[in-house]
This record gives structure tokens, sequence and C-alpha cells, in this order.
């Protein structure tokens, strides 16, 4: 975990009810689910595998234990997760020696949350050392913490990242709005009590009571995102 802000002045500036924004990253601001995916069917291959492409819905947004345990199952490939990791990990990282492309509406949302002083947390089920990389595409000093899968004793689909992300910025989670892409992070997010919109990469997230689901970052704002948050939350 990486942190920035001082938990005694995680407040946003206008004093309204919304206390923090924790970030989704792959997915949600850059787009590399497809980079994820595309790594897993090359190191298989080489494995000696092929990937169904009906898989790629059940390895998207989760930890890269079970993404890794799945697919040795499913596959029968001769392999052990902690190998897997490490190949599929240096694939990924080959993958976005570039510039990783931003989702639409990120750099927006992101420069719009860094104007007004919102506390805002980047919060990945990745490895730290993705998103190491990955920050210097989405800027760093745009957040105020960062939790990485391997940060935790339990990542995504349990609600701890989001538990820690909201503890360490001095936020109740119930003011916390959580922007996440898949239904593995969404379960997270409201597993820890937050308010969720979801902007479905792959697969499909149903509206339910406490979550908003939105096409496209463009479709979110600073005041969208504080309509979600009452002072009865």
């Amino acid at each position: 975990m990486t942190s920035t802000v001082p938990v005694s002045i995680a407040r946003t500036a206008d004093g309204s009810a919304l206390q923090a924004v924790l970030l989704d990253m792959d997915g949600t601001l850059v787009d590399t689910e497809g980079f994820w995916w595309e790594a897993e069917v090359d190191v298989f291959a080489e494995l000696g595998h092929r990937l169904e492409e009906t898989w790629r819905d059940i390895v998207v947004g989760g930890p890269m234990t079970r993404s890794a345990g799945f697919l040795i199952e499913a596959t029968g490939a001769d392999i052990g997760i902690g190998e897997l990791s490490v190949l599929l990990n240096e694939r990924f990282e080959a993958r976005i020696a570039e510039q990783v492309p931003l989702m639409p509406g990120a750099e927006r949302l992101l420069s719009e949350l860094a104007r007004y002083n919102v506390p805002t947390a980047l919060v990945s089920a990745s490895h730290r050392r993705v998103i190491d990389r990955i920050l210097g595409s989405l800027g760093p000093e745009r957040f105020a913490l960062t939790v990485a899968g391997d940060d935790v004793p339990r990542t995504k689909p349990h609600p701890d990242p989001y538990l820690l992300a909201a503890r360490t910025l001095g936020a109740h989670p119930s003011r916390c709005a959580v922007i996440e892409d898949t239904a593995t992070g969404v379960a997270a997010a409201e597993a820890a009590g937050c308010r969720v919109v979801a902007v479905p990469s792959v697969g499909l997230i149903a509206p339910a009571p406490g979550r908003t689901v939105v096409g496209s970052l463009e479709d979110v704002d600073l005041p969208f995102l504080r309509s979600l948050i009452t002072p009865m939350n």
C-alpha cells in the first residue's frame, strides 16, 4: 500500500457527504483488460493449451491466484500457480511497456477530482509492480493512496482492499463512491459497504440497490458522484 495524504486531512474541501472516491484500475481507468486476456492466451498456447473465449468472463477482474488457478484446472496445464503468475505478469508488463491507453473519460474525471481536492484512491487486484508501471500513465500525484492485490491478505472479491482504502483515508465506507468495471470488483466494494458505480468492460452488470450502472466514465463527474451519497448514508 502506498499513501501520500495524512488521514487527518482526508476530507472533501466543501464538506459534502462524499468523503472519498475509490477507483479500480484495469478496465476502469486504463484499457488493459484485453491485454490480460491476450497474455493468458499467449502463455497457455506456449504451454500447449487453447483457452476458450467463454472463460474470459470468469477470469476478468479477479486476483491472479484465482484466475491462474481456474485456468490451470480448466486446461489441465502442468504448471503451478506461482510459476504461472510470474509468466502472466511478465507477459502483461511487456504489453504495457509503452504508454497505456486510458478509458474514455478517465483523464477528465481524474483531473476534476484533483482540481476539487477529493481524496482519491486507486484500488486494484493487480500486483504492486504492475500498478507502479501503469501509474506513470495515470499520474501518481492524482492518488492519495494506492492499494495493490498483493498489499492485502485477501483481495477482490473480498472487501478488504476497499475497507483498507477507506480507513486509511479517514472515510466511512458508506461515504465512499467506488467505480468498478467487473462483477468481482463490484462485489468487493459492495461487501465493504461502499456506493458503487459500475462501468462494465467485459460481461454484464445489472443495476441493484446501492449500485448505479453507466455506459462510460464520460457519464461520470463529481456532481454525479456527490449525488449518490446523501447525509443519511
